[in-house]
């Protein structure tokens, strides 16, 4: 099945997915709807296109799951939030704004701009090692 480009949208629901089942072992369409602030039948167009892509697979009346193509995407997008967050943090911004700024800034930065902020904050996480 060949995958069309993720949506900034959709990206934020996988994100979204696979922090819900880390956490709470399930993420049901109302517990995805209330973590992005948005109506159920959002949720549920977003799982349907997400079907459509092979990400993810639901039953009726249970859970959404990852397909192993999900999960892989699904880390992908969130080691790139939680690198931008912290790379924010580093640089000073407070947690709220940089959670906020990192979600939208891993929709958008270049893969050689990501490299180059994650050798950077590998480059600072060894100086702070050697330091100890």
């Amino acid at each position: 099945m060949k995958r069309s480009k993720l949506t900034q949208s959709l990206e934020d629901y996988l994100e979204v997915i696979h922090v819900l089942l880390q956490t709470n072992k399930i993420a049901r369409i109302r517990d995805i709807a209330a973590a992005l602030t948005v109506k159920m039948p959002s949720v549920a167009r977003a799982v349907a296109e997400l079907k459509k892509q092979g990400l993810v697979s639901q039953e009726p009346y249970s859970g959404v799951e990852l397909t192993e193509e999900g999960k892989r995407v699904a880390v992908v997008i969130l080691n790139r939030h939680l690198l931008l967050r912290q790379f924010l943090i580093h640089l000073g911004v407070s947690e709220e704004a940089a959670n906020e700024d990192a979600c939208n800034m891993e929709h958008i930065l270049s893969a050689e701009t990501l490299a180059k902020i994650e050798e950077y904050m590998k480059s600072v996480e060894h100086l702070k090692k050697r330091k100890k």
